[in-house]
């Protein structure tokens, strides 16, 4: 019984026990097998050895050893795959729930709209479901972030979880593949810092019609975050050209997608942490680089987006990323 794949990953390189971070994409095709099993993958959002919760300050983060309070705290996730014995990823067909999943793109959602969260949703989500052939596997990949195919679509008509605009820049810049909010009373942005309203739709269909202020961002990553100064992480395709009279792009000269691949990961007993705290590890939340976006959005130049990119285990400004930070397997 034959696997077929468009793409293969050599996986005898990785280190037992660490995940690697892949910069593009690469596509599998579906194993064709009879048997199949249900699996249930679970994610977690922590902050170091916290767990992430709506409303809660958390403190000695980044360089400067800031004191922050998230509001959001969401991402996509796509192209998963289960490694099993032999070292063949096998792709997971992911269930059409018609909410949190389409075609093989996921959101994880651990934001409830309660406390600082009132932006937010107050569905929750922390698992990717799906089916595989009935084996044995040992390890996982997948990609953080949509793939170009469904990244560039208009997301007010776009099927769920697409759908959110909170989510989402623009016919050209597409999703926010990543958004994760901070708040810091004591965060000294520069003047030079670049502030206006968000364009964006303010209707949000994700969830039966709710309507969200969504603080979100143009492209150029422009906003307005209040009273209250903050960090914003907003991970996206950036330098996506548009040809003739064409809205959506024909490529882009940043994706801003990585793929993980972890060579030890039990589906039984394993949760996939996504730590806030390893992410802005370097990063200093009490400071703004001049001429720029709150925090980082992606864009190019800017210094506050070098070390969080590497932790993403995304290339950056021409430099290849070190080994990335954000996930690890519990």
């Amino acid at each position: 019984m034959s696997i077929k794949a468009i793409q293969k990953i050599a996986l005898f390189s990785i280190v037992a026990g660490s995940a690697t971070a892949i910069s593009n994409t690469y596509n599998l095709s579906w194993a064709q097998v009879a048997d199949t099993q249900e699996v249930s993958i679970q994610f977690q959002a922590m902050v170091g050895d916290k767990a992430f919760t709506c409303g809660s300050s958390y403190s000695n983060l980044g360089i400067a050893k800031s004191s922050v309070t998230p509001t959001d705290f969401r991402f996509y996730v796509s192209n998963i795959g289960l490694i099993d014995a032999s070292g063949m990823v096998v792709p997971l067909q992911l269930e059409q729930d018609g909410k949190w999943q389409y075609q093989n793109v996921a959101l994880l959602d651990f934001e409830d709209k309660s406390g600082s969260c009132a932006n937010g949703t107050s569905e929750t989500r922390t698992q990717v479901t799906g089916s595989v052939p009935a084996g044995d596997y040992k390890g996982i990949t997948f990609m953080l972030g949509v793939p170009f195919n469904l990244n560039h679509n208009d997301a007010t008509l776009a099927p769920s979880p697409l759908n959110l605009t909170s989510m989402w820049w623009n016919w050209q810049g597409g999703y926010k593949f990543v958004r994760i909010d901070l708040e810091n009373q004591k965060m000294a942005a520069n003047d030079g810092t670049q502030q206006q309203g968000d364009s964006h739709s303010q209707y949000d269909s994700h969830h039966k019609g709710q309507r969200h202020n969504d603080q979100g961002h143009d492209h150029q990553g422009h906003t307005q975050h209040g009273a209250i100064q903050g960090f914003l992480i907003h991970l996206g395709s950036t330098g996506c050209q548009m040809e003739g009279n064409s809205q959506q792009p024909k490529f882009c000269n940043h994706p801003n997608t990585s793929t993980f691949i972890f060579s030890e990961f039990n589906l039984a007993e394993n949760v996939i942490v996504a730590d806030l705290a390893a992410l802005v590890s370097e990063s200093n939340l009490e400071r703004n680089e001049p001429d720029t976006p709150l925090g980082c959005m992606s864009a190019l130049n800017d210094s506050d987006c070098t070390t969080i990119m590497n932790n993403f285990g995304i290339p950056y400004q021409g430099q290849p990323s070190s080994e990335q930070t954000f996930f690890r397997i519990e």
